[in-house]
């Protein structure tokens, strides 16, 4: 059944012509003949046994004469034709069984015609009260889901844009921390600067001095201190840094959906506006048949949830980031003062104990110096005796030698020979003696010109390193970054 206003296509809406001639051809009859009874042949039935077969030939084969044509055409003609009696041309008629037939053929036909006629109207007029009752209900329907569309829309919408207020909101509250966290940073470098210039100066201490003591023991904690917060602060910098940018992709997502939210929005309010008598509305033949969506409303709605618990996991993480954050600047701060604290006491007590080892040094080198000058002269008395006991020593020699030259029996082993004799080794062993007793003191001139040497150079270490601890470090040492400065407010 088609629907009003369209082709009918339908065999009943197109009957067939009334014929001119109540009675029909005989070429129609015979093909409806044909048509109705197949296993009847016309032909052959009138082809009887008594029948000449020539005859037929020549009758069939004839043409029909043109009633416009000349006399003498005809005359002619009908020279040429065989003679048609009455009795053969029986045979080509109908019978009146035919005719009665026929019309009541006619009849039924245009029975049947004005019923099927009659009937479709009345079918048509009932269908087409019915498509326009179901066609009201199903625009109705339509409009009724759109408004319900436009709701669930305008629902998840409002969701949306509250979430994306909180996850902005978070955001920057984030990006706020962030940079305190920065500036803290940025002003661990001058400590940390301070103790590795101090180490370094240390370095340059002298001899004895060069020790590891509880200054430098200190200072390599306070460096490892700082060191070890602004590890912790670029931990939670490249944490925020990647929180960041997981809130502003659940933010991007959120801005995505919303905007893909309003543009729905607008288009079914318009749809769910839309009537028959608006502006606008046209024919899209095919439409129907296309199939462009990629979800259903279950997907659909699991999908904006899932962007908005996406959000709230993204923003609780920050905000727990946020507190260790704030709780890292003041943990790392006091940890850095503490160290800071410790340092300048080690660097208090290491100049104290210092400046008294210098005093002592002072004391001690004064009092070699006056050893030395004692020992100076201990040693030019020891050489005034040698010189002394030289002059009798040759006095001696002197005499064993003229007494050498005695002749023959005079050289007699006498007592003065033997007194002699052990004149010489008696002072010659008084002058090894005061010899020997020379070098001693001359080793202690040198020990004692050593030590006084000693002295002074560990004098002058312990003034060049009271001079890099007291002035150069405790001078750098002097200034420190406040705690505001260090949980980054400044």
């Amino acid at each position: 059944m088609e629907l009003l206003g369209s082709t009918l296509t339908a065999t009943y809406a197109h009957p067939r012509p009334t014929p001119t001639n109540f009675l029909p051809a005989i070429s129609s009859v015979a093909s409806s003949y044909r048509d109705r009874f197949p296993h009847y042949n016309l032909t052959h039935s009138l082809s009887l046994p008594w029948r000449p077969s020539t005859y037929y030939r020549a009758a069939s084969s004839s043409p029909a004469l043109d009633p416009y044509c000349t006399r003498s055409q005809r005359l002619s003609e009908s020279a040429m034709l065989p003679f048609v009696s009455n009795r053969t041309t029986h045979f080509t008629r109908y019978t009146p069984d035919d005719w009665y037939r026929s019309n009541l053929t006619n009849f039924q036909e245009s029975n049947t015609s004005r019923h099927n006629s009659e009937k479709l109207r009345v079918d048509t007029s009932r269908l087409i009260q019915d498509k326009y009752q179901q066609t009201r209900k199903t625009q109705a329907d339509s409009t009724q889901n759109l408004g319900e569309r436009v709701n669930d829309i305008g629902f998840w919408k409002s969701e949306i844009t509250h979430e994306l207020d909180a996850m902005i909101g978070e955001t920057n509250e984030l990006t706020d921390v962030k940079k305190k966290l920065e500036r803290a940073l940025m002003e661990t470098e001058a400590p940390l600067q301070v103790a590795r210039e101090c180490l370094f100066h240390r370095e340059k201490r002298m001899g004895i001095d060069l020790v590891h003591d509880e200054v430098e023991t200190e200072l390599l904690t306070e460096v490892d201190v700082i060191l070890c917060c602004q590890e912790r602060m670029k931990l939670h910098l490249d944490k925020a840094i990647a929180q960041l940018a997981g809130n502003r992709a659940s933010q991007h997502e959120l801005e995505k959906d919303l905007s893909d939210k309003q543009a729905a929005f607008r288009i079914d309010d318009k749809c769910h506006h839309l009537r028959n008598t608006s502006a606008g509305v046209s024919s899209f033949r095919g439409v129907e048949r296309v199939d462009a969506t990629v979800s259903v409303p279950e997907s659909w709605a699991k999908f904006t949830d899932d962007n908005i618990l996406c959000s709230q996991s993204e923003r609780a993480a920050s905000a727990k980031l946020r507190d260790d954050i704030q709780n890292l600047l003041v943990v790392t701060a006091n940890e850095m003062w503490n160290q800071f604290n410790k340092v300048n006491l080690a660097f208090t007590n290491r100049i104290a104990e210092t400046a008294d080892a210098k005093n002592k040094i002072q004391i001690h080198l004064a009092k070699t110096l006056q050893e030395i000058f004692q020992t100076e002269m201990t040693i030019a008395s020891i050489k005034k005796a040698i010189k002394e006991k030289s002059a009798f020593l040759r006095v001696a020699q002197t005499r064993l030698d003229e007494r050498t030259r005695r002749p023959n029996t005079e050289l007699c082993r006498d007592v003065a020979q033997l007194r002699l004799v052990n004149e010489v080794y008696e002072v010659d062993d008084t002058i090894q003696t005061l010899q020997q007793r020379l070098r001693d003191a001359e080793d202690t001139l040198q020990s004692l010109v050593h030590t006084k040497a000693t002295l002074e150079h560990d004098l002058a270490v312990k003034a060049n390193s009271l001079y890099i601890d007291q002035e150069k470090c405790m001078g750098m040492r002097r200034s420190f970054p406040s705690t505001l400065r260090l949980v980054g407010f400044c």
